[in-house]
């Protein structure tokens, strides 16, 4: 009987062992799933991963990484969206065999996708590569995802028939194969689950929901037909347009007819195939809307709808009023030579920029070489026509809560993210005011659009040539550097903190406050009056004389730290922050949102 038990603790023991082996084997696979993907595809730093931590679950602090409990190196999760990450996917990927998401969306990975992932992921339930550069054909092996409910291969360059074995994947719920070169018939069971916009930006692709396969042939022998047609047509229009652009009395015809209008654009847009054109949403709409909806909702983009919303150097912003009577913004830039499918990318790493105090982008819509940017309607408008209001003025409560809200954004851009996300245009009429007047700041992200539209070994700065910052609120060192850095923000949200103390404009002083015969800008005038002793005389006046003198000017020096011209010696925006929030808590204005740190990781902010 004692030799019977004896066996038995034995083999307990045995089996306890060989547990723990297969765990620390799991962990060990891991990591070094982990160790593989940065290896490969991280050539430019991107990853923050340190290896050389050996602490329970370390990589469950990486970042895009989730883990399935915080006590193992279990890898629930990657979620690398745009990190800048380039390669084709390793094969050691299978060593997070445990993952059931994978997210690589948004960075600039090749080759053919791999046939073999639901091998190396058998469990996955989400796979997003969209916005990435795979090539060949979609792999048939997908079918081997059996728990998959999300498939999103969108804005690659796929190409072949789409295979019918993704039929067999029961459990999908999101299918999305656009912007891709894929050709042939759609599977029926997914032409009958997923609506046409599963399958736009693919013109070999044939079936419901889209264009009958039959019509193909038909319509090869119109289009040879129309050719002829057409060709005579395109050489009278030619005739015609150097007539009107070199002939005198073609250039005087056009002169008699009112030449070209400021809203031609706007003129294009009516023709019947651009009103179709589809609004692309962040978050899936019950009703789909078009370009179309925004010109009902815009009267056609007429000048009366045009509203203050950020830079106007940036684009022009229209008030969108929907039949429901709600309200949208949208803004059309000026000037974006983006390729399109860039400018898709650029718009989904803007798009997930979700803070109480940023504006959100809610869509976008490409027509032709025009860009829309749909927006959340912000009531009171921006905060550059709210300091000029002398009906409704604001009182310094209200000042300090705008700041506090402003000063949060911009530090959660700053320091929320390994790599800062820069404005570049903040002036205070991009801070806009919502139904509660909390500041919340636009056109965040729109910067990277005109910088990384210049050509290779451009290195003019939009500062330089006038094409983006606001002026008044670009830092001194733009004028010889072209460089952004999140001193140069500091800098101009200490410009917009000056606004708010004093009332006055950042380019413009009034004659009764600075006197006949001052030329300088908002800078300039408080520091005049900081080195001759009467910075009281700063405050706005409808503040001045109300118990508050001194804590105004507490706000003042905070303010003229942010604009000294020297960048090392600007104070970062999380400290600016945390010293504006201690003004706040007397107005009870010191709400949290613990799920928007302000500091990425654990490491205090860098000063930079």
């Amino acid at each position: 009987m004692k030799m019977r038990k004896r066996i038995l603790l034995l083999c307990l023991l045995m089996l306890q062992v060989a547990t723990r082996r297969a765990a620390a084997a799991t962990v060990e696979d891991d990591v070094r799933c982990l160790r593989s993907v940065k290896a490969a595809l991280d050539a430019n730093g991107s990853l923050s991963w340190n290896f050389s931590n050996s602490t329970v679950g370390f990589v469950c602090n990486f970042v895009g990484v989730s883990c399935w409990n915080l006590q193992e190196n279990r890898v629930l999760g990657l979620s690398l969206k745009g990190f800048s990450l380039a390669g084709t996917i390793p094969s050691d990927l299978r060593y997070c065999a445990s993952a059931n998401q994978l997210d690589l969306s948004s960075n600039a990975f090749s080759g053919p996708l791999p046939a073999d992932l639901c091998s190396w992921l058998p469990y996955l339930t989400s796979i997003d590569l969209s916005n990435n550069q795979f090539t060949g054909a979609i792999p048939p092996q997908l079918s081997g995802c059996r728990f998959l409910h999300n498939l999103i291969l969108a804005g690659n360059q796929l190409e072949g028939a789409i295979p019918p074995s993704l039929t067999q994947l029961d459990r999908l719920s999101t299918l999305d194969l656009s912007g891709n070169r894929l050709s042939g018939p759609i599977p029926a069971p997914l032409g009958e689950k997923f609506d046409s916009s599963a399958f736009s930006g693919n013109d070999g692709l044939c079936g419901h929901p889209l264009s009958s396969c039959g019509s193909h042939s038909r319509t090869r022998v119109i289009i040879i037909v129309a050719a002829g047609v057409f060709g005579a047509v395109a050489s009278l229009a030619l005739a015609y347009v150097i007539w009107r652009c070199w002939s005198p009395s073609g250039k005087r015809a056009a002169l008699g007819r009112g030449g070209e209008t400021g809203r031609s654009w706007a003129e294009r847009l009516r023709t019947a195939h651009n009103r179709l054109a589809p609004v692309s949403l962040f978050q899936k709409p019950i009703k789909k809307v078009k370009l179309a909806d925004l010109m009902v909702a815009t009267a056609d983009f007429h000048p009366n709808n045009i509203i203050v919303a950020g830079s106007s150097r940036v684009g022009t912003s229209y008030k969108a009023v929907l039949p429901d009577g709600s309200a949208l913004t949208v803004k059309r830039l000026h000037s974006c030579p983006l390729p399109e499918k860039q400018f898709r990318m650029e718009m989904g790493r803007i798009g997930q920029l979700r803070h109480p105090n940023l504006v959100p982008l809610l869509g976008f819509c490409v027509v032709e070489d025009e860009r829309l940017l749909v927006y959340k309607h912000m009531p009171n408008g921006a905060l550059s026509s709210a300091l000029e209001s002398a009906d409704d003025a604001l009182d310094w409560p209200d000042r300090v809560r705008i700041a506090i809200g402003a000063a949060r954004g911009l530090a959660w851009l700053h320091h929320g993210f390994q790599i800062p996300f820069l404005l570049q245009n903040l002036s205070s009429k991009a801070i806009l005011l919502d139904e509660d007047y909390e500041a919340r700041i636009t056109d965040f992200g729109l910067a990277r659009l005109v910088r990384t539209s210049a050509g290779d070994g451009d290195t003019s700065s939009p500062f330089l040539n006038g094409d983006f910052g606001e002026f008044g609120y670009t830092a001194p060192e733009y004028a010889t550097s072209s460089d952004p850095t999140t001193k140069g923000d500091v800098y101009a949200f200490g410009i917009v903190l000056l606004e708010l103390v004093t009332g006055q404009k950042a380019t413009e002083i009034t004659s009764d406050a600075a006197g006949e015969g001052f030329k300088g800008n908002l800078v300039d005038w408080v520091n005049r009056l900081s080195a001759t002793g009467k910075i009281h005389e700063a405050i706005d006046r409808s503040l001045q004389g109300k118990g508050k003198d001194d804590e105004i000017i507490q706000v003042l020096k905070i303010a003229s730290g942010c604009v000294v011209s020297q960048p090392k010696e600007r104070t970062s925006m999380y400290k600016v922050f945390q010293s504006l929030k201690t003004f706040g808590d007397a107005y009870d204005f010191s709400e949290q949102f613990d799920e928007f740190p302000l500091v990425y990781g654990k490491d205090e902010p860098d000063s930079q």
